[in-house]
């Protein structure tokens, strides 16, 4: 099933998206990849009484939140120009919802000032956005280490309501680190989150590039239980993601506030619409009476 979701333009990123609609030759998507080895699915009830600190409107946060569950993990993997807008969707909602996210950041890719226009853009105060994050960078794979064996103690001073790792493994490709050692570091690390996330009994997200768990060594075995796998691309006109538990497929349109796209009348992708409060914009085109 897709559904089609419309959202203001200015909060996709700086890139603007070619097209209003997803053009029906789009919505075809890829076998999903196989599930792994510790892919565990969580009980519905117990999902569904996990909302990760997101509100219940705008559609997109629920259709978000039925990807959680406590003490589990919830993987994301997409190219940047996919993933990180959703990302920063996802900082604004939980502060829209009065959530709390902890957040170990590690590719340095953290804008506030990006942040606050995103948060102003769901009717949410800039400086409410940040509050609700507590953040913590690293700049090399022994820091990240140091960051991640912390993050039990941290968390329970300041208890969240969600736990993101964004981009772990980035550093440890980066520094000049034998293969052996890399992926005895990431197994660790892995272990630590799934000690992290049972205990503290909190939804954990984690985002990686389009490689997915391939980059992330003992993710797979050690690391927490998995329990939603959604994968990111942007095509024309969209940002699509596939959850993989259940094969929902969401499509993130930039339409203003009362256009309408194809698939409302049935073209294209068919799927419920739900129109964002996107301002309403100028045209070069002059009106005529008559």
């Amino acid at each position: 099933m897709l559904d089609v979701f419309a959202i203001p333009e200015n909060l996709l990123g700086e890139e603007p998206l070619p097209a209003p609609f997803l053009p029906p030759e789009e919505t075809r998507v890829r076998r999903p990849p196989r599930l792994p080895t510790r892919f565990r699915l969580a009980p519905r009830a117990r999902r569904a009484r996990t909302t990760a600190g997101l509100p219940s409107s705008p559609a997109l946060f629920p259709w978000l939140a039925r990807r959680f569950a406590p003490g589990q993990l919830t993987l994301w993997t997409g190219a940047r120009v996919a993933l990180d807008p959703v990302l920063e969707l996802l900082y604004a909602g939980n502060a829209l919802g009065r959530g709390r996210i902890s957040l170990l950041e590690g590719s340095n890719r953290f804008n506030p000032y990006r942040l606050g226009e995103v948060g102003r853009g769901l009717g949410v105060d800039a400086a409410e956005v940040l509050r609700r994050i507590r953040l913590a960078r690293s700049f090399t794979a022994y820091q990240m280490v140091a960051l991640v064996d912390a993050w039990s103690a941290e968390a329970r001073r300041h208890p969240p309501t969600l736990l993101v790792g964004h981009d772990l493994p980035a550093a440890f490709s980066i520094d000049d680190i034998p293969e052996d050692e890399r992926r005895a570091l990431l197994r660790h690390v892995a272990g630590t989150l799934r000690e992290l996330a049972e205990s503290l009994r909190v939804p954990l997200l984690l985002t990686l590039d389009p490689s997915g768990a391939a980059s992330f060594p003992g993710l797979d075995e050690a690391g927490p239980p998995w329990c939603d796998l959604v994968t990111f691309a942007r095509g024309p006109g969209a940002l699509r993601l596939r959850a993989l538990r259940d094969d929902a497929r969401l499509a993130l349109v930039a339409r203003p506030r009362g256009q309408h796209g194809i698939e409302e009348y049935g073209g294209g992708a068919a799927g419920e619409v739900i129109a964002w409060d996107a301002p309403s914009r100028r045209t070069a085109r002059r009106s005529r009476s008559g």
